[in-house]
């Protein structure tokens, strides 16, 4: 049998010549076909210059006829036109990539995802971001999705929409996409979960956005590169406009401010802090990729090496002279990379932004807000978010079908503002707001309500190394408005504690909570106050009407009162969404049995965390007790051995 394309002829005829052609011609275009598409791929930058540390990775997707995001059926060979769009002669309709709708307009319900191979990085995919030249990326895990979302709703609620999304694990991939968020695939296949500071996943995921910055800037676009845990307040672009010399702007973890307005910060008074990644902007000029090579090179050469620290070892290589005619630049790296280092009273750092309130001291607008210089891990950065209110929470949060309950605190004026600010009125203060804390959370966990949060005081900073009370030179007032981090461990507050062992989990809020204006109407206006009375009162233990409304807004509880008393009093209130009661003080007798009380203790006791640190000492901590005032003669004393420096008991 003769092959296909064969001519059968008389013998010299030209059969056989034709074929070869035919042949020679299809092998041609398979050649210059597989060209074409090597090309293509590593133009494209799809980490040409990291591909060695990546596996191969299986799409998730459909390989043929899945659904795009705009609900039309799409074939392998490509997208087709919509239904009815096709005419005869007419070419068939573009239809839009993953990156090309608008944020938020998510797919439609019923599509189907598409291949992983439609969230490669490309150039070409970028540019559909891209505005003013202008890309701003972060990049994270599942582990992060809540802290992404919020990132992209600041940005967007500004106006602001050229984002993209670097994904580390294909389930935020999906489900950024199915959220309408322009995403890519960074092929890292990091773990799902939150990575804790100074673990090897933490590590990893520092080192993947070097990847991502070297992968970007050959694009030609300036990239404004971002953490998922901090927020924009401000639309940064006509800022970093303001610097069109500068190769990099970067944030800084300086928490004595240089400048007093929007200017950059004086380099040459910051060389004690280190640069902040969390927060820079890079222009792809030559200096800045020759950095972005050299700082990945260093990473990949050392897998212990901490990414911020690798970038600042570089960068302080040089150090000075001024740019001239630039205010605020300076040479660094190779003497040839201009830099500016962005106001850390405006571009805010954790402490700059909700322990000295920089920007209102000095009457400025910022433009970011950066969770660090805190304690309780991930679910302390939420939790400072929340507590300035920068934080999108599902409905869910606001409107527990549980209902809430919040107290007016009491704080003597001797223990908030007299005397001099030392370690022992700094625990009086705290101790004092402490305990009825902890009475609230007995109260809340009975009647199985969330708990608002008062307010907290302090007099102390709190800081990882040996300080006077307040670190020298910065701007924080004494006393001051302190995060929850600085006096509980949020991190377990939030975590899953056994039941077992400590007794149900309490659900608690921030102290602004009832101030926020995403919280419902049917919410706020559900209210009945809890007045707490003398026993022995009258009045007490008995509901009441206020003013001529006849509408119950008003319960008198009498003090010292059982569990019993409580849940008689309070629980046929369900449908009634605040409790609020009028104090704190000696509202609670105790539970009704002692392994209730047994078990709340131990929570109590793993919930207050440390103060730190005192000055030129071994063990500088002090532990905060829950239960101190059951201990006659308490005293904050620092530990005078490693068998001393622990929880008590």
């Amino acid at each position: 049998m003769k092959p296909v394309g064969w001519v059968d002829e008389e013998p010299g005829s030209f059969g056989k010549p034709l074929f070869l052609a035919i042949y020679a011609a299809i092998a041609v275009g398979i050649v210059f076909s597989g060209i074409f598409i090597l090309s293509s791929f590593y133009s494209a930058g799809f980490y040409s210059d990291v591909l060695s540390r990546s596996s191969p990775r299986t799409s998730t997707g459909v390989s043929a006829g899945f659904v795009d995001p705009l609900g039309q059926n799409v074939s392998s060979a490509g997208f087709s036109a919509p239904p009815g769009s096709r005419r005869s002669g007419a070419r068939p309709a573009k239809v839009k990539n993953v990156w090309e709708r608008d944020i938020w307009d998510a797919p439609p319900t019923g599509s189907k995802m598409p291949p992983l191979e439609s969230f490669r990085l490309t150039k070409e995919l970028v540019q559909h971001r891209v505005k003013d030249n202008v890309l701003i990326v972060t990049l994270g895990n599942y582990g992060f999705m809540e802290f992404i979302l919020n990132w992209v709703k600041h940005l967007t609620d500004l106006n602001v929409t050229n984002l993209l999304v670097g994904a580390m694990d294909v389930k935020i991939l999906e489900a950024l996409y199915w959220k309408g968020i322009p995403v890519y695939d960074m092929g890292s296949q990091m773990t799902t979960v939150d990575a804790g500071w100074g673990s090897p996943d933490f590590h990893k995921m520092g080192r993947e956005k070097v990847f991502m910055i070297n992968s970007l800037l050959p694009f030609g676009y300036e990239i404004l590169v971002c953490d998922t845990d901090m927020v924009w307040l401000k639309n940064p672009m006509p800022y970093l406009a303001r610097f069109p010399e500068a190769d990099i702007l970067s944030s800084t973890d300086a928490l004595v401010p240089t400048v007093t307005d929007d200017s950059l910060e004086d380099w040459k008074h910051v060389v004690r802090y280190a640069l902040n990644i969390g927060i820079f902007h890079w222009r792809p000029t030559d200096s800045a990729k020759k950095l972005a090579k050299k700082w990945k090179d260093a990473l990949l050469q050392d897998d212990k090496l901490w990414d911020q620290k690798g970038f600042n070892d570089l960068v302080y290589t040089v150090y000075g002279p001024s740019v001239e005619g630039n205010d605020g630049l300076v040479y660094a790296f190779d003497g040839k990379l201009k830099l500016g280092i962005l106001p850390a009273s405006i571009f805010c750092s954790g402490h700059t932004y909700f322990i000295q309130k920089q920007y209102q001291q000095l009457s400025l607008q910022p433009y970011a807000v950066h969770t660090t210089f805190q304690f309780g891990g991930k679910g302390g950065k939420l939790h400072r978010l929340r507590e300035a209110m920068l934080f999108y929470d599902s409905s869910d949060y606001y409107n527990s079908s549980a209902g809430f309950l919040s107290f007016k605190p009491h704080i003597p004026k001797s223990l908030l503002l007299d005397g001099p600010h030392t370690v022992d009125t700094h625990f009086s203060l705290l101790n004092y707001q402490m305990k009825q804390i902890r009475t609230a959370f007995a109260i809340a966990v009975t009647l199985k309500r969330a708990l608002v949060l008062p307010p907290l005081w302090c007099r102390f900073d709190r800081i990882w190394y040996g300080h006077p009370g307040v670190i020298p030179g910065t701007m924080t007032r004494q006393p001051f408005l302190c995060p929850l981090d600085h006096v509980f461990e949020v991190g377990i507050m939030v975590s899953e504690l056994s039941e077992d062992e400590f007794g149900p989990k309490i659900d608690f809020r921030e102290y602004s909570f009832l101030e926020n204006p995403l919280l419902p109407k049917e919410v706020i206006s559900s209210r009945m106050e809890v007045e707490i009375c003398d026993e022995g009162s009258k009045e007490c233990n008995r509901a009441g009407r206020q003013g001529t409304s006849d509408k119950l807004n008003k319960i008198r509880l009498a003090k010292n009162s059982s569990e019993e008393t409580l849940v008689q009093m309070l629980s046929s209130y369900k449908n009634i969404k605040i409790l609020e009661f009028s104090s704190m003080e000696g509202v609670f007798h105790g539970f009704s049995s002692r392994e209730k009380d047994q078990k709340f203790r131990r929570r109590m006791k793993k919930y207050v965390a440390d103060w730190c640190c005192a000055e030129n000492v071994k063990f500088a901590r002090i532990f905060y007790d829950m239960y101190w005032d059951e201990k006659p003669g308490w005293k904050p004393k620092l530990p005078q051995s490693e068998e001393e420096d622990r929880p008590p008991p």
